[in-house]
């Protein structure tokens, strides 16, 4: 997947996150999606390459950078809790699909429970095999 693809997948899963919203709080080279308030998703060009920045479980963002080399610690995040994506061979719609729905899960579950949009979890776990 190449990076501008990378760009409109990401943004059309993200915008069918219950609850997501999409802001510019740091101009319009950075699309920043929101749930309840929280980020969960970030994009942006690091010197001219589209990348996607996520939030991760420790472990498995460890894991991830390790199977695979388009993905790395987060662009000016957190770099334990957070993975950039940048396009490229092995990097496709599932993949990006999963690790984005990943994202917002664990931003929700940290949500007071009043103000989780879904079950964060149960949320997006039956439709990965169907993808």
């Amino acid at each position: 997947m190449n990076g501008p693809t990378l760009h409109k997948t990401a943004t059309d899963r993200a915008q069918e996150l219950p609850g997501a919203q999409l802001e510019h709080p740091f101009g319009d080279d950075w699309q920043v999606f929101k749930v309840r308030g929280k980020v969960f998703m970030l994009m942006t060009e690091v010197p001219g390459r589209p990348v996607v920045i996520l939030k991760s479980d420790p472990g498995e963002a460890h894991a991830l950078r390790e199977q695979n080399s388009h993905i790395s610690p987060g662009y000016h995040m957190n770099k334990k809790h957070w993975i950039t994506l940048e396009g490229g061979d092995g990097v496709d719609k599932e993949l990006v699909w999963e690790l984005i729905t990943e994202s917002y899960r664990l931003v929700v579950h940290h949500l007071p429970k009043a103000q989780q949009p879904v079950d964060p979890h149960t949320y997006g776990t039956s439709t990965r095999a169907s993808r």
